[in-house]
């Protein structure tokens, strides 16, 4: 690790790490990531490919790192043949060309599908985290143990910072949303569970089977199948009485975890999840008759995740926080994506999310293909960021966001950058989500792949 690399990263138990302003980080962090890019770009193919391609040797400046940084559409841009058809040793060279680390080899030829796949490279000390795919593919995310050490600190920390929550182990944990089976939402779990949770009482978790990766990449296959043309009647009578089971089962479990909750409802309670299922227990508590002024005045809450394009009231937020009286000061809230490895909590007072000094943001034109004009004070555009605490992947992104970054000093009294609470997707706003770098890295990876 490179002595830039490490005073920043040594910022990560500090108090006051959102203190620190940009003028101050500046040189800091484009040292950082040129150590970063030295160290890696011979052992990541796709960025030493990145690299030659834009001929950069060096980074001496933002600007220079642009054409560096992979779009989040990367760690996509695996051929949908190897799913369909479990060429499970391709996706393993495939996924070499995104890691840090060389893929250790591993028999694939009795491999019956993505579960296994993920479970033999687990072995091996290579993590695989998916999202969600809500509009597409899901994204395959390789991280090391390195990478689950660093963020179960890091979802303490900023928590704790965040909520003003100190980890003192007394508060009931209420797990109410069903949460993909996967190392990173794993290992922050426990983490909080270590930290926040009671140990004389049990975390209350959501009554549904965990959800695979295979189980997120099981539509996926099928929606192409359709597409194709050639998926069975079978295939598709099979997913739609699975499907119909595992709602039957979603129904249940929310009138339970209601039920849960008014039967805690004395107690200080952790509450977690996404907001369509908040808001469906939410409602199942009303309906029982009980609302806020039946349960603890300290409670706090921990969302993770968007609206997953759920259809919800406008005052969904207000509907939850009043039904499990969540203080205002007791509200977290995180900006982040499974594509990162740290978080960037919201503040109390100011209303922004504020990055800590180990991750650089960098804000392009819509393509993503020029860092626009970093001037001080606020510019607003596509979010991209390089977390200088990723181990087992490249740290540079880009993302699909539309922000806005703020330079100014926050009403919080941190000095440091912060995203307003405006952020949308580019997706949403534009109907579209075309990052110019895209085409040229999903080739390169087709052609090694």
């Amino acid at each position: 690790m490179g002595k830039a690399v490490e005073q920043l990263l040594e910022l990560g138990g500090a108090e006051d790490r959102f203190t620190y302003s940009h003028a101050t980080l500046r040189d800091a962090q484009v040292a950082a990531l040129n150590e970063r890019f030295q160290e890696r770009k011979d052992r990541i193919k796709l960025l030493a490919h990145r690299a030659k391609e834009a001929g950069i040797t060096e980074v001496r400046s933002l600007d220079e790192m642009v054409p560096l940084l992979f779009p989040h559409t990367a760690y996509k841009s695996y051929p949908e043949s190897f799913l369909i058809e479990g060429k499970w040793d391709r996706l393993t060279k495939w996924l070499g060309t995104v890691s840090s680390h060389p893929i250790t080899p591993i028999e694939t030829a009795d491999i019956t599908d993505i579960d296994e796949w993920i479970a033999r490279l687990e072995a091996k000390g290579h993590l695989i985290s998916c999202s969600s795919g809500t509009t597409g593919k899901s994204a395959m995310l390789i991280a090391s143990q390195k990478d689950m050490a660093w963020s179960q600190r890091d979802t303490v920390a900023v928590f704790s910072w965040g909520s003003g929550v100190k980890p003192a182990q007394d508060r009931r944990m209420m797990g109410l949303a069903p949460i993909a089976h996967v190392p990173k939402n794993v290992a922050i779990g426990e983490a909080q569970i270590a930290a926040f949770g009671d140990p004389s009482r049990p975390r209350y978790r959501l009554n549904v089977p965990p959800i695979t990766v295979g189980q997120l990449t099981k539509m996926v296959v099928l929606r192409k199948k359709m597409a194709d043309g050639v998926a069975l009647p079978d295939d598709i009578a099979d997913f739609e009485k699975t499907s119909k089971q595992r709602q039957e089962t979603l129904d249940r479990a929310m009138v339970e975890a209601a039920e849960a909750m008014v039967r805690h409802r004395g107690e200080k309670l952790f509450v977690s999840g996404l907001w369509n299922a908040l808001y469906q227990v939410a409602v199942k508590v009303r309906e029982m008759g009980y609302s806020g002024s039946d349960f603890h005045p300290d409670n706090c809450i921990y969302v993770g995740g968007g609206l997953k394009r759920a259809q919800l009231p406008a005052d969904y937020q207000e509907f939850v926080h009043a039904t499990f009286n969540i203080p205002a000061n007791r509200n977290f809230q995180n900006y982040s994506m499974q594509e990162l490895n740290s978080g960037m909590p919201k503040c109390q007072k100011g209303g922004r999310y504020h990055l800590p000094p180990w991750v650089v943001p960098f804000i392009l034109d819509q393509d993503g293909s020029a860092l626009l004009p970093h001037s001080g004070g606020e510019v607003e555009g596509r979010a991209a960021f390089f977390d200088l605490a990723l181990d087992g992947r490249w740290g540079g992104v880009i993302t699909g966001d539309k922000i806005s970054l703020d330079y100014s000093p926050c009403a919080c009294g941190c000095a440091g950058p912060s995203v307003r609470d405006n952020i949308v997707r580019y997706a949403d706003i534009k109907g579209d989500d075309k990052i110019g770098c895209a085409g040229t890295v999903d080739a390169y990876v087709r052609g090694l792949s």
